[in-house]
């Protein structure tokens, strides 16, 4: 055993051991970090806001039916869903390749050979896990406003989005913004869905910076050392996003 001090810290921020741009360096992970947040946060909350503005609306039958529908992947354990999701996006006898196929010649994509298709497979996956978190929060703040308020803004002429930008968005912030402050902290260490769908192919490049901390400990050589380096700095940038949401938020959150 020998005592390396800060070195591995030192290695892994000034990309000693591999280019910048290389999949295995953290500047690179991270990156693909944010970028899988980001794109993962915006969709689950594009999709649930939308399904919840729907769903609250009383010409839409069988509501309760749809509500228990939809909530049924938040439900379902994301392993079993991870699992389901890779089997569907097999080359050959996936469910996917076989819907692009219909009507025309059969369609054997490799989802897993390319990091944009692979990045999706993994995008499509966490996705029909997480949007309906956003919609049940939504859903249970959209009970909690009036609609008068919404019916005294249309007599007054206000169109559809003019009274959800004005009327409903405000009163839906207090709610939703802390839903999207978790979400994004679950997405930024959603070890799951990355190693059961695309196990960070290919060569590394879908990668997050949990998935690769799991990878150089036990998968890459046993490099516990530098393992522990990366959940330390996994941890820093989570805490300086903490404070930054607490700031955005203007009240304590995380």
């Amino acid at each position: 055993w020998t005592f390396v001090g800060i070195r591995h810290f030192i290695d892994i921020l000034l990309s000693r051991d591999w280019p910048l741009s290389h999949p295995l360096s953290f500047g690179f992970t991270l990156f693909v970090t944010v970028f899988w947040t980001v794109s993962n946060v915006a969709l689950h909350v594009g999709i649930g806001l939308g399904l919840a503005l729907l769903l609250r609306e009383p010409w839409v039958r069988l509501r309760t039916l749809w509500r228990v529908l939809l909530i049924l992947p938040w439900a379902i354990p994301n392993y079993i869903t991870a699992l389901i999701w890779k089997t569907m996006f097999h080359v050959q006898y996936g469910a996917v390749n076989a819907l692009l196929g219909m009507g025309g010649d059969p369609v054997e994509l490799d989802w897993f050979g390319s990091f944009s298709t692979a990045f999706a497979a993994n995008l499509i996956t966490n996705t029909w896990l997480g949007f309906p978190f956003m919609m049940v929060v939504t859903l249970g703040a959209l009970q909690a406003i009036p609609r008068e308020l919404e019916e005294a803004a249309e007599v007054d002429g206000a169109s559809w989005w003019t009274r959800f930008r004005h009327v409903v968005w405000p009163l839906l912030k207090p709610a939703l913004l802390p839903a999207i402050i978790l979400g994004s902290v679950w997405t930024f260490n959603m070890f799951n869905v990355i190693y059961l769908v695309s196990n960070g192919g290919p060569m590394g490049s879908t990668e997050i910076l949990i998935s690769d901390a799991y990878q150089w400990a036990f998968s890459g050589g046993n490099y516990y050392g530098y393992a522990a380096a990366y959940a330390v700095l996994i941890f820093v940038v989570l805490l300086i996003y903490s404070r930054f949401a607490n700031r955005i938020a203007g009240r304590r959150m995380l």
